[in-house]
């Protein structure tokens, strides 16, 4: 699954860096979603971004833990597949209930992107090896709970000052529900997560 999304991604985001009338159509819309019905923005806003950088790095965190988490669903069958668009597009609508509330009256507000739901596919991969490094800036290596503590934490105060065009409350937003994700599947996983969280500490 991580595959095929990348690739859809990847051609309705080339597809839009040159049709601005395609951005403007797909892209989250708060008033347009509360006002003119137009829910199909909830999720085609993730097939958007702003650009090429805004692109690879989405598409290259999802890749890189979209693929682990399709191996620690694996357990579950044939419902893998659907576990997996549950939260990848979970987390994308828990994303912007933030947003959709706040500017339900804004007609200027739009967001494109898939950043909540990366999010929460990379949250998931903490979620269920805390331990497991990951290379800050594509670097430093740090555990996963560390950087997980940091991004919530980096994301909350960013998104109070609102000095960027960031939607970093969709990060976080989209962060906690796939740290959430995998507890509402198998309520077993938590006590799994906390064995192997203080088994180190």
């Amino acid at each position: 699954m991580t595959i095929i999304i990348i690739a859809i991604t990847c051609l309705v985001s080339i597809m839009a860096f040159s049709r601005p009338e395609l951005v403007e159509k797909l892209q989250f819309n708060a008033s347009k979603i509360v006002h003119q019905r137009e829910y199909f923005r909830l999720i085609s806003h993730g097939f958007v971004h702003a650009n090429w950088e805004h692109l690879l790095v989405n598409m290259i965190v999802l890749y890189s833990f979209g693929q682990a988490i399709e191996m620690y669903f694996s357990v579950f069958g044939r419902m893998a597949n659907a576990y997996f668009l549950m939260l990848y597009f979970g987390g994308m609508l828990a994303s912007n209930l933030y947003a959709l509330i706040k500017h339900r009256n804004n007609f200027y507000y739009n967001a494109v992107g898939a950043s909540g739901a990366v999010s929460a596919i990379l949250f998931a991969a903490i979620f269920f090896d805390p331990w497991d490094s990951i290379y800050f800036f594509g670097i430093i290596p740090i555990p996963g709970i560390a950087f997980a503590l940091l991004y919530l934490i980096y994301s909350y105060y960013m998104s109070r000052k609102q000095k960027d065009n960031i939607a970093h409350d969709a990060h976080f937003l989209g962060a906690l529900f796939g740290f959430i994700f995998p507890i509402l599947i198998n309520y077993n996983y938590f006590q799994i997560f906390l064995d192997k969280l203080f088994r180190v500490i």
